[in-house]
């Protein structure tokens, strides 16, 4: 009977290897999904599901990495509101304050009353169309 070498690993080896990581790592930092990640690194999403049951640190790491775009995004916006562009200050407030800066008119519960106001509103202007005759 053979005695194990000391250091050698029994099984299939694992076809995550550090180039792949690399090409994972570099994929969630662009905000990819999971799927479009194992596209760039050409391994079957089963593979990477696997490999993060066995190292929830990565797990935990991928999650982290896919919210980088918003880190910068916001980094960017602060830099163009803190430079006075009056264009991202606009826009800013127009999402972070809308009561006071949006564009658009927020939809408020239709009342009684204003179903009433339309009624009148209908009654007047069919009061005052003139029949069209044509020739």
């Amino acid at each position: 009977m053979r005695k194990k070498k000391k250091g050698n690993k029994v099984g299939r080896p694992t076809k995550i290897t550090k180039d792949i990581l690399e090409k994972l790592d570099n994929a969630f930092s662009l905000g990819h999904s999971d799927e479009e990640a194992c596209l760039v690194a050409q391994i079957d999403p089963q593979t990477l599901y696997n490999y993060c049951k066995k190292h929830p640190n990565y797990s935990s790491k991928k999650e982290l990495l896919k919210n980088s775009p918003k880190i910068v995004a916001r980094r960017n916006i602060v830099k163009d509101l803190n430079d006075g562009d009056v264009k991202t200050s606009k826009w800013y407030l127009e999402r972070k304050a809308k009561d006071e800066f949006s564009n658009r008119q927020e939809l408020k519960d239709v009342t009684e009353e204003d179903n009433e106001a339309v009624k009148l509103l209908r009654e007047i202007i069919d009061s005052h169309e003139k029949p069209v005759r044509l020739k």
